[in-house]
Parts: structure tokens; sequence; C-alpha cells
């Protein structure tokens, strides 16, 4: 496997929700994969995935563990309560990112990638625990790109521009990839803080307010305090 320069997160390294996505798809769990990250995925560097007794691994050219895959599930508590399109438009306007970002370039939610680019997801606080962000879905989309989608606006529900995190661990569902050119929204959620970790989780919902994809996560914070 190699994961292409453009689908960077901090400089120099992979955006993590699509790298996950990447190890899930080799997973190919029908109800839903945990991954965890274990150092920051090399850009443009062959990786090797092999089975474990639990999924799957990604090692770099060095032996070292990059992240591993295993099969799960999530239930319905795992859902954030979805906002309008025009809501979601509205928050985006207010995306804190767009004056203050640790990695304005993220493949995800950086205001430094141009449209077809990055998704340029801009996330905006709705209430004091969730954002919402509007995404125009693009004409190639497959389950990587929700996996990746899932990814930040959980992350800005912390929030990033106060303590910059990473991602170290997502547990996601996709139950389908949404239609090329629909608006959907995707909803993020703070659930809470402990020392380093931020625990959050983010939900896919199509133009009919149906959810497609959910995930749970916990972020690390780079930063501190």
């Amino acid at each position: 496997m190699v994961i292409d320069w453009r689908f960077n997160g901090p400089p120099g390294s992979a955006n993590g929700g699509y790298t996950a996505g990447l190890l899930a798809r080799e997973l190919a769990a029908p109800g839903g994969a945990v991954v965890t990250l274990r150092r920051p995925p090399p850009l443009d560097t062959p990786l090797d995935v092999a089975p474990t007794d639990a999924g799957v691994a990604l090692t770099d050219p060095e032996g070292r563990l990059v992240a591993d895959a295993a099969p799960a599930e999530l239930g319905d508590e795992a859902l954030v309560a979805p906002v309008s399109w025009a809501a979601a438009v509205a928050a985006s306007r207010h995306y804190s990112g767009l004056t203050s970002h640790p990695f304005p370039t993220c493949f995800v939610c950086g205001p430094d990638r141009a449209p077809g680019d990055g998704l340029r997801l801009f996330p905006g606080r709705v209430d004091a625990t969730r954002t919402a962000a509007p995404w125009l879905v693009p004409g190639d989309v497959d389950e990587t790109l929700v996996w990746a989608a899932l990814d930040c606006p959980g992350g800005w529900a912390v929030p990033l521009e106060a303590r910059p995190y990473v991602l170290g661990r997502i547990t996601a569902s996709v139950a389908k990839a949404p239609e090329p050119g629909s608006q959907c929204v995707i909803m993020g959620e703070v659930l809470g803080e402990e020392g380093r970790k931020a625990r959050v989780r983010t939900t896919l919902y199509d133009p009919t307010g149906a959810p497609l994809a959910r995930a749970s996560s916990t972020w690390i914070a780079i930063a501190p305090v």
C-alpha cells in the first residue's frame, strides 16, 4: 500500500481517517472496523499490509507498526443528532479552522486546499458539544473517503484551535457511500475529555436525513494545555 501525498493530515503524514478507511477496506468486515493508529502514517512510502490473529496490520519499511484494524460494530447510540443542510451551511461560515488551524493543508478539513483537491469540510459549532459540516459529495466518493469525512468533524468539536489533537483510534460503520453530487451533512460531537484524550463521535446523513455512516473516535492531544 502507498498513501499518496494528496491525502495528508498533519504535514508529512497521512490523514488518520483516510488511512483507517484504507485498512478497513483491506479488512472487509461487513459490520464495521476499529482502527488504531500507532505512529504517523508516512506518505508516498511502500507500506506492508499483513493479516493478524485479530485483523490486519500496516507496517513501514523498517517493520514498525503504523496501524492495525479489527472487526467491530457500533450501535444506534453512536448517532449524533442532525441539523438541516441550511443550518450546517450557516455553521460552516463560523468554522474556527478558517482563522486558526493547526494543519491548514489537511486533506479533509484544511482551508488551504483548493476545491476539488481536498474535501474542504468546514465543521462549525452548532451548540456547546456539536459541530456540523455541509458536504457536497465528490464524484469519486467511496467508502475510504467516507472514513476520511468521519474524521475531522468530530475533532473540531473538541476544539482543535485551542489545543491541537490527532486521531488515535476510530471505530466506524459505513452502511453505504452517499450519492455523488448529493448534499450531505456530517455531525460531530465531543463526549468527554480526560488528560490528553478526547472522545468524540460523528455521523454522516444523506439529504433525506437518513444516517449513512457513523464513527466513535479517540483523539490525542499533541500539545500541553
